[in-house]
């Protein structure tokens, strides 16, 4: 297939009978891969062929044996339809669009810690469903090695869980059980690399040369062309991106971990088999797959081999698949890299949905400083999206907190980015004098001292020392905290993301520390076992997980009956005041302005002139230009007629 994909792309017509030729060629052996689904599948084929072909050509057209790879990847596809359960077949046929409602609300849980197994999670769907959960992202459960996995993110066998959470088959039946309680599962699609015990490495190991060149195996000379340029994720743990193979007596790309071997999509033949795990998952019921470390997926000798432009293509061809054989997959992009990289993987064809760390860092930045300059010059740039795309705001995560924020709008604003990372590092891990926070430091490099925290909601926000110095006052300001924090990201437009534990104000766990195979990673303290006991404490209103979790009820009711803080456009205001923050959301002729408080002081937010407020949250009419803001609070406010 001697034709590029720019010269298809410039001439349409061209395009179309290229692909009418494909479909011709290939439509016996594809509807026989099909069966009962064939027509189906044609329709689709006729419509986005046109939009996989060029994509596939860009990576592939040059090989010779690239005619024969797509014909094998479009036989993956027509399996996949013709194993599609029913029940998913119909979500196909729906708009795509949920993520965009006033309801939408995310969680994402090891199924362990929350639930025990799959049996357990299932138990807990009411729970999920009466704090108005929709969309679940259950963390790493695929087969992987012991002990060392990074978190699960060592896959063994995408097709096989982990035992002691239960059978693929009773994971396929939780995913279904999931859809008919309106909650949408998510899964990790790790894809970047397997773990060195998948199939696929271990036959590479033993020598085959069709598996070796799944992987990256050089010797020191083919090792150096790539080397100098790459930078050290874990300088911690092992130097360098390369680990030495004894069974092969070669180098083989690692960029993460020894024991998580990096893929070479170069290859055609892992794109079709790896698309041929993607809809796998995606039949098992995953409505979104989170795209695990993309930035790296692609490699090219001289370059830092991060955000290069096939990285891209790479992803809108596994979108273009999904659209194939399974259009109600969605895609989450996982791309912790520069904010002006984060936005380009945001796009219907590419990823619909992306985490926001730029919004988890700089709230917790004004947090710290009781500052809202970064926070609010950053998301001025960089928080429009596609309109169809929507990010997922969260405030942490499984793992750590990064400080990701553009070191040229700090020194704009007279920060200094490095001091001020190092500022932030000790602030959060309490070695700044009046740090409220509980956090500890994560990947401390021994040389600049430079870390990331880990931490649970409720200790990196002062419940923690609250709690054990008995400090009421502190502890109204840490609850404060806590309810500012859940506002800004249901508010502000996305996907809001809880992490399940932080919803009932559940601190540290530092018994992590006494697991040998654990205390070398502190991200665990936040990691934390969910009890029934704990779960039944979200009713008690006298306890602290009951005010925390009627305090995040209460969000979330209002929240839902506002439809403008679903699909509503979102604008990034200066408040006049550097300890406040503003935002306004619009939706047709609706128009909702937030303002929030990020310090212990009384401020004050001048707005326009002769206006008149609904404060929804409490239901107060407010009156007059100048608004009187209490520490650390959160205003909703909609204009009512003079």
């Amino acid at each position: 297939m001697q034709k590029t994909a720019t010269s298809l792309l410039e001439n349409s017509s061209q395009l179309q009978l290229e692909c009418a030729i494909i479909l011709k060629r290939y439509s016996s052996t594809l509807k026989a891969s099909a069966k009962s689904r064939w027509p189906i599948l044609e329709a689709r084929l006729q419509q986005l062929l046109p939009q996989l072909l060029p994509l596939y050509l860009e990576l592939y057209g040059e090989r010779y044996d690239c005619h024969y790879h797509l014909e094998q990847l479009l036989k993956v596809l027509a399996k996949a339809l013709a194993q599609r359960p029913d029940y998913l077949l119909q979500e196909d046929e729906d708009p795509q669009q949920w993520h965009k409602a006033p309801t939408a609300l995310g969680s994402a849980c090891y199924v362990d810690l929350f639930a025990g197994d799959f049996k357990g999670l299932e138990q807990r769907i009411p729970y999920l469903q009466q704090t108005g959960i929709n969309y679940l992202h259950l963390m790493p459960l695929f087969k992987a090695p012991e002990p060392n996995s990074d978190g699960g993110y060592a896959v063994s066998d995408y097709r096989k869980t982990m035992p002691h959470l239960g059978s693929m088959p009773q994971l396929a039946e939780l995913m279904q059980k999931l859809h008919s309680a309106g909650i949408r599962p998510v899964l990790d699609f790790v894809f970047n690399h397997t773990s060195d015990e998948h199939r696929w490495a271990e036959k590479a190991k033993a020598g085959e040369q069709q598996f070796q060149d799944y992987y990256f195996f050089f010797d020191e000379q083919e090792r150096d062309q790539y080397a100098p340029w790459l930078r050290e994720i874990f300088p911690e743990i092992r130097r360098g991106c390369f680990t030495f193979e004894p069974h092969a007596e070669r180098w083989v790309w690692t960029t993460f971990n020894s024991f998580q071997w990096d893929l070479n999509y170069a290859n055609p033949e892992v794109f079709s088999a790896m698309a041929e795990e993607m809809l796998f998952l995606a039949n098992q019921g995953a409505a979104v797959l989170r795209l695990d470390a993309l930035a790296f997926v692609w490699k090219e000798a001289g370059t830092s081999c991060e955000n290069l432009p096939k990285a891209h293509t790479l992803i809108r061809a596994f979108n273009a698949v999904a659209a194939i054989a399974a259009p109600a997959l969605q895609f989450k992009s996982e791309a912790i890299v520069h904010p002006d990289e984060v936005v380009k993987y945001i796009a219907p064809q590419e990823c619909q949905l992306s985490y926001n760390p730029l919004l988890m860092a700089l709230l917790w930045n004004s947090l710290a400083t009781r500052k809202t300059r970064l926070l609010t010059e950053s998301l001025q740039r960089r928080f429009a999206i596609d309109p169809q795309c929507s990010w997922v705001n969260y405030i942490r995560c499984h793992d750590d907190i990064g400080w990701t924020f553009d070191d040229n709008i700090a020194w704009q604003l007279g920060i200094n980015p490095e001091h001020h990372r190092q500022f932030l590092n000790q602030f959060y891990t309490g070695q700044f004098a009046g740090s409220f926070a509980t956090g500890v430091p994560f990947q401390q490099n021994p040389v600049t001292g430079d870390c990331r925290v880990a931490g649970m909601l409720a200790s990196l926000t002062g419940v923690e020392q609250a709690v054990q110095s008995g400090n009421a006052t502190h502890l109204q300001f840490a609850l404060a905290r806590i309810y500012l924090l859940n506002s800004i990201i249901l508010s502000i437009g996305g996907l809001p993301l809880l992490y399940m534990g932080d919803e009932l104000g559940l601190l540290n766990d530092y018994a992590y520390q006494d697991d040998p195979h654990k205390r070398d990673d502190s991200r665990w303290v936040n990691r934390v076992a969910v009890s029934e006991q704990q779960l039944a404490e979200a009713h008690n209103p006298d306890s602290l997980s009951g005010k925390i979790y009627a305090q995040l009820q209460q969000l979330i009711r209002t929240r839902s009956r506002l439809t403008v803080l679903g699909a509503g456009q979102t604008e990034i205001l200066q408040s006049g005041n550097p300890h406040l923050f503003a935002y306004r959301r619009q939706l047709d002729q609706q128009s909702m302005l937030c303002v929030v408080n990020f310090s212990e002081e009384p401020q004050v937010f001048v707005g326009a002139p002769g206006s008149q407020w609904r404060e929804e949250l409490s239901g107060e009419l407010l009156h007059g230009r100048s608004l009187h803001l209490a520490p650390y609070q959160v205003l909703w406010l909609s204009a009512t007629v003079s």
